[in-house]
């Protein structure tokens, strides 16, 4: 597999398309397909269009919340990972309207996929970015573990907009799509390295979800949800503004429990009847806890999903990395979440990543943490 991967801090669409296509093809003359993350102040339409002018390659990607590549990272800029050869098939596909019906999305993400037509031998993966403001995120990845009937291993994430909430896009091709979910199919003949872990532990007792619509949690234990946040608040000394809570949750999320650990989901505003509003959606009589962490362990976190993606790799050497944590951990973190790229990147071995910091991640694969995700670091290795 030969891989190059580009930054670029350039605003204007056109010159930030011919810097990118510029840093990609002089490492990797021959580009099968690009992967793309591009700051919401873009215009995309004109930055795909041009890339695609320049490369001829076949584009996914989506807008993001945070841009990195080694050791430059920022806000307001474009990343991007190029991949082809002999040893890796490609093909992208899209689905719309994932509100209406997220396992028809997937069923139409899948229909374009060729390892289910051809059943040639090869490690089978696609990278899955879904506008995280359509919600439904979870349903639309076990839509596709069922679709695939489990021959395939996801990993990807919700697209951003550094934190705003108003609009998220996906690119496919030179289209922008909202409302939609996209794939970039790979069949490869060496594995793909998939690695997930989080950093946070509980912090409270566990909560019933008593009441919830969606995203909306309405009721813990029977009361206002609401209220268990303010008595966290009380008990651990911290300070919770009702009409500005975002610098209280950035710190004290909420996580599921499941057989493998806590589900992480960000809290992200509260209702005047005492809902509390997430970044995605809680199970109707979920248990749930109120969670910590620290930089310590985030950083921790992240070179734990390195070392799983090494593993994965099954003795193969590491190429190129594909990194994604959430805008939240970023926001948390500040400057310290430079902290966590340079341990991924030291704990790889020094190889090329890129990446962004999306509204969610996607992981599903063989022994690892399943599903959709927040505040949850991610890493995709592609081999030598």
């Amino acid at each position: 597999m030969q891989t190059s991967i580009a930054i670029t801090r350039e605003t204007d669409p056109i010159r930030a398309a011919d810097e990118i296509a510029q840093q990609l093809l002089a490492s990797a003359p021959e580009l099968a397909a690009i992967i793309l993350f591009a700051a919401p102040s873009y215009d995309h339409e004109a930055l795909l269009k041009r890339l695609h002018e320049r490369t001829g390659a076949i584009i996914v990607g989506a807008s993001s919340a945070g841009e990195f590549a080694n050791e430059t990272q920022g806000e307001g800029l474009a990343s991007a990972l190029a991949l082809g050869g002999d040893d890796v098939h490609v093909r992208i596909s899209s689905a719309r309207s994932i509100t209406a019906d997220p396992e028809k999305a997937a069923r139409d993400i899948v229909a374009g996929f060729l390892g289910l037509e051809d059943m040639r031998p090869g490690h089978r993966s696609a990278l899955v970015m879904t506008d995280a403001l359509a919600g439904h995120a979870d349903q639309l990845v076990d839509a596709l573990t069922l679709a695939t009937a489990g021959q395939y291993q996801f990993f990807g994430g919700g697209a951003g907009d550094n934190a705003q909430f108003q609009k998220t896009t996906v690119f496919c091709g030179t289209d922008v799509l909202a409302n939609a979910a996209v794939a970039l199919e790979i069949i490869s003949d060496k594995p793909i390295g998939i690695g997930v872990s989080h950093g946070w532990e509980p912090a409270s007792e566990p909560l019933r979800v008593t009441d919830v619509e969606g995203a909306r949690l309405i009721s813990l234990n029977g009361l206002p949800a609401v209220e268990a946040f303010e008595a966290h608040a009380v008990a651990t000394g911290q300070t919770l503004d009702p009409a500005a809570p975002i610098p209280f949750f950035l710190h004290n999320i909420l996580g599921i429990d499941t057989p493998s650990g806590q589900k992480l989901r960000v809290p992200l505003a509260i209702f005047e009847d005492g809902a509390v509003l997430c970044a995605a959606e809680i199970p109707m009589d979920a248990i749930v806890r109120i969670m910590r962490s620290s930089h310590d362990s985030t950083v921790e976190a992240a070179e734990s999903a390195a070392d799983a993606a090494l593993k994965a790799l099954e003795g193969h050497a590491p190429q190129a990395a594909l990194f994604f944590d959430c805008v939240a951990t970023r926001l948390r973190m500040g400057q310290a979440f430079g902290r966590e790229l340079s341990a991924v990147r030291q704990r790889l071995g020094g190889v090329n990543l890129t990446g962004c910091n999306s509204h969610g991640q996607i992981a599903r694969a063989e022994g690892q943490f399943q599903g959709f995700h927040n505040c949850t670091a991610v890493v995709c290795l592609l081999p030598a």
